[in-house]
């Protein structure tokens, strides 16, 4: 059975078009897919949809055998313990050291008082450091996330992911504020951590050669719709065109290879 299977997904913000229209793929455990396609494309509110950030209008996400729509408010904490999410400015909290901000991850793992006491035990602080030192930044760990690097921060921020010990890790746009360096940099540490601890990996991406590189897979989004899905060796020039409209396209084809 697959880890996620999306149905049908629907999703509007308003009357007038849907962000989303009738989504409809699966994902196995341990995969690395990468979302590509233009800005208002609807990736983020895919990767929402997913962990229900936002409500689902249609169809369905089955996550780990959970029919996601369904589960009530103490059902769909639990299984956010099981999903993690980077995100594209980190969601961090500036004035906090690192190592706070990594604990935070285990937030959903704890009761209220142990939360806002920051009670954490003698593992999950040794696996906090473990996880900085495999994305090189453990020297910087009683340091406030503000006197850090853009790319610095990310790293953080995967870190405090990786820590709630997850089957999913889905990242919105993670490298969007870097620069090329700090880009591949991320990138790296994700392909290599997500495999080492066999986590899968949902990425947006609006950089296409970096999609290749990285990716099993690609999901190329138009327009709310899946255009391409497919190995990324497989991605042609005639396939961005349809993802990114760079070509006139009389009628919309879903590419499968």
């Amino acid at each position: 059975m697959s880890l996620l299977k999306v149905e049908k997904l629907g999703k509007s913000y308003n009357a007038d078009a849907k962000v989303l229209n009738d989504v409809s793929f699966e994902v196995e455990a341990g995969e690395f897919v990468s979302i590509i396609g233009p800005s208002g494309a609807g990736k983020s509110t895919l990767l929402r949809c997913i962990n229900r950030m936002v409500e689902i209008d249609e169809g369905k996400v089955i996550f780990d055998g959970n029919d996601v729509g369904s589960l009530n408010k103490k059902e769909l904490r639990k299984m956010r313990t099981n999903i993690g999410m980077i995100f594209q400015h980190y969601n961090l909290v500036p004035r906090l050291s690192v190592i706070e901000n990594v604990l935070h991850g285990r937030f959903g793992y704890k009761t209220t008082v142990q939360g806002i006491l920051g009670k954490f035990t003698e593992d999950e602080k040794e696996q906090a450091f473990y996880l900085l030192k495999k994305l090189g930044i453990e020297e910087h760990a009683y340091k406030r996330c503000d006197q850090l690097s853009g790319g610095q921060q990310q790293r953080v921020g995967i870190a405090r992911s990786l820590i709630q010990e997850p089957k999913i890790v889905l990242c919105d746009e993670p490298i969007a504020s870097l620069d090329p360096n700090a880009s591949k940099v991320i990138m790296d540490y994700l392909k290599s951590i997500t495999m080492e601890l066999n986590i899968t990996c949902i990425v947006n991406l609006h950089q296409v050669e970096i999609a290749r590189s990285y990716s099993d897979r690609i999901i190329g989004l138009s327009k709310g719709g899946i255009v391409f899905d497919g190995p990324s060796y497989r991605l042609s020039t005639d396939s961005t065109d349809l993802i990114y409209g760079t070509k006139t396209v009389e009628k919309r084809q879903l590419v499968t290879v």
